[in-house]
Order: C-alpha cells, then structure tokens, then sequence
C-alpha cells in the first residue's frame, strides 16, 4: 500500500474540476426531465379533458412554484443537450487536451444559463 494514498475520501474536501462538476449536473439534468415525464403526462391529460381541465392547468403553471419547476426543467433540457454535444465531441476526438476539456466545461455551463435566461426574458 502507497503511503501517499489517502485513507478515506471526504467527498465535501474535494474540489472537482469544472469537467467533473458538468459530468455530475449532466447525470442530474438527464434524471430531473426522466423524473419530470410522468407529471407532464398527468397535466396534458387533464388539459385535454376539456375547457375545465385545460382552466385548472393554466392555473396551476401560472403559479411562482410551477414557473420555477418549469425554469429548472429548462436548464436541465439545456444543460443536457450542451453537455451531450460536449461529450459526442469528446468521443470523437475533440477537445481531450486539459485546457481544451476545462474550457469547453465552462461554455456548457455557461452557454445553459445563458440561454436560459435570455429564453426566458422572451418568454415573460
């Protein structure tokens, strides 16, 4: 055993890097619009159901909690689509240098917050 090894891993010590922290959110983002399927089932369904259905959907995404569920189901679409392009690049060669890795972490994380919230200053 190597004397240098650490003896355990306090996983809120380690600072990942950038390529790290967007491979973890990618995993994040993919199980937030998984998890978001069934929910977004359920709404359509009910606002086909009628006038008085599609009434009680509009009611329920005009409220703050639905908006702010609906913009994180926006940066996880976003998100992941930026980082799965990141990584179809990476598969085919792309950007494997480290400075080319880290810098490409930050335009995924920077380019889903960015179209976020330009997208939703148009869309209020």
């Amino acid at each position: 055993m190597h004397p240098t090894r650490p003896v355990f891993l306090d996983l809120r010590r380690i600072k990942l890097p950038m390529s790290g922290v967007v491979s973890i959110l990618h995993r994040i983002s993919g199980i937030l619009m998984a998890l978001a399927i069934p929910g977004a089932a359920i709404l359509f369904h009910q606002a086909l159901s009628g006038p008085d259905g599609f009434a009680v959907v509009a009611a329920i995404l005009d409220s703050w909690l639905a908006r702010l569920i609906l913009m994180l189901l926006a940066w996880s679409l976003l998100h992941h689509l930026f980082s799965g392009i990141r990584y179809l690049l990476i598969d085919l060669g792309l950007g494997l240098e480290r400075p080319a890795a880290r810098r490409s972490a930050m335009i995924v994380f920077a380019a889903a917050i960015t179209v976020l919230v330009v997208g939703g200053g148009l869309a209020l």
